[in-house]
């Protein structure tokens, strides 16, 4: 008959085997939890519509194919996202002029009637007088323009 050995593998396999099976719990429960975002910014009216946004995070622009990008939530408080035929946000000192922006599809807003999500246009790094730019177009064509200023702990 046989005997095992009193090697530390064979003391401890089953409890390695415990702790492998208890381990996907411990990650879905960290990914199931909130992630703290930053706060809204103020709303804004831009035309008929009154629109706050709120950054993902507070970090720098990041690549995105070909792009700096930083994303953003726009949430329309006031007049229908129906009514917003197109809608952009760039980071910059001017507002992008929307014939440029409609040759691409980033800055675009999309999502639903209860959020709109952007990845934002942005420059590689962050100077004191560039804004956060939302550009608006109904369907009638009528633009409407609004800004927000760069927080101070972006720029520097």
């Amino acid at each position: 008959m046989a005997r095992r050995k009193n090697t530390f593998w064979n003391r401890n396999k089953f409890k390695l085997s415990g702790l492998i099976l208890i381990l996907p719990f411990y990650f879905l429960y960290q990914q199931l939890q909130l992630p703290e975002l930053p706060p809204v910014w103020d709303e804004k009216q831009a035309g008929p519509f009154k629109v706050a946004l709120q950054p993902a995070n507070n970090d720098a622009p990041y690549a995105h194919h070909e792009d700096w990008v930083k994303d953003f939530s726009a949430y329309v408080n006031e007049g229908k996202v129906s009514d917003i035929r197109q809608g952009y946000v760039n980071i910059g000192e001017k507002p992008i002029a929307i014939e440029e922006l409609q040759q691409d599809d980033v800055g675009i807003l999309h999502g639903s009637e209860l959020l709109q999500h952007v990845h934002a246009i942005a420059p590689q790094k962050f100077e004191p007088q560039q804004r956060v730019w939302v550009t608006l177009q109904t369907w009638n064509g009528e633009v409407h323009k609004v800004s927000w200023q760069l927080p101070e702990t972006w720029v520097k």
